[in-house]
């Protein structure tokens, strides 16, 4: 049965990890109703992907479960949150659905997981990137912790590189950023700049998915080149 650990709970949080802390807190009583359905079409797409590959997969930023059942029961799970809120919902799920497949929830940075190298053959990051304080970071961990040959799966928001659109996202970011949300920080090129530097992946797939065509799901592998390194 999965429980929650506190993992390395005496490290002091910066102030932009603490306002995402307090953000996601705040947004778990409402997570479900409000982000549920909105998102359920690239949550579907991206979970479909992870039962194919199999194995033991890592998903950072499980936030309340939602995506817990619907992971094909062969998988092994364990997911991570910044949010103990969160996560105390996560843990309800997985009790009262009897996930015997979900290994444990930990409260955990993403910018510094807590497990060793090429610990996973899935690394499942659903709208995550965008709200971290320093996404290549996190990017690099992702990469760390999968093992070669398997594949970090995304579901992020894709800003605009110019434009009306990237204007209207400049103009909200104030808005939105106490919420846990970005909108203008993270045009394509800025994925395409960390490929390019990251040692041992490449770019599988990047489809857009709902709501409103601003939303990708992407897939990088870890390349068995990687393993030599």
């Amino acid at each position: 049965m999965a429980e929650i650990m506190k993992l390395d709970g005496a490290r002091e949080l910066d102030f932009d990890r603490e306002t995402v802390e307090q953000a996601y807190d705040r947004w778990a009583p409402v997570y479900d109703l409000v982000f549920g359905g909105v998102f359920s079409k690239g949550r579907k797409a991206a979970i479909a992907a992870t039962n194919k590959i199999g194995g033991r997969v890592l998903e950072v930023g499980v936030g309340t479960g939602i995506s817990l059942p619907q992971y094909a029961p062969h998988l092994r799970i364990f997911g991570t949150d910044i949010s103990e809120a969160m996560l105390r919902k996560a843990k309800r799920r997985v009790d009262e659905l009897r996930l015997k497949n979900v290994e444990g929830l930990a409260v955990m940075d993403a910018e510094k997981l807590e497990f060793p190298d090429n610990s996973f053959d899935v690394v499942m990051a659903q709208y995550v990137v965008t709200a971290v304080p320093n996404p290549e970071a996190a990017l690099d961990e992702f990469a760390r912790v999968l093992r070669p040959g398997g594949e970090l799966i995304i579901l992020t928001r894709v800003s605009a590189d110019a434009g009306v659109r990237r204007f209207i996202e400049q103009r909200l970011q104030p808005v939105v950023r106490p919420l846990g949300f970005r909108t203008a920080e993270f045009a394509w090129s800025r994925y395409t700049q960390w490929l390019s530097g990251a040692h041992g992946v490449e770019l599988v797939e990047r489809r857009l998915v709902p709501p409103l065509g601003h939303f990708s799901l992407v897939r990088i592998r870890k390349t068995e080149m990687a393993a030599a390194a």
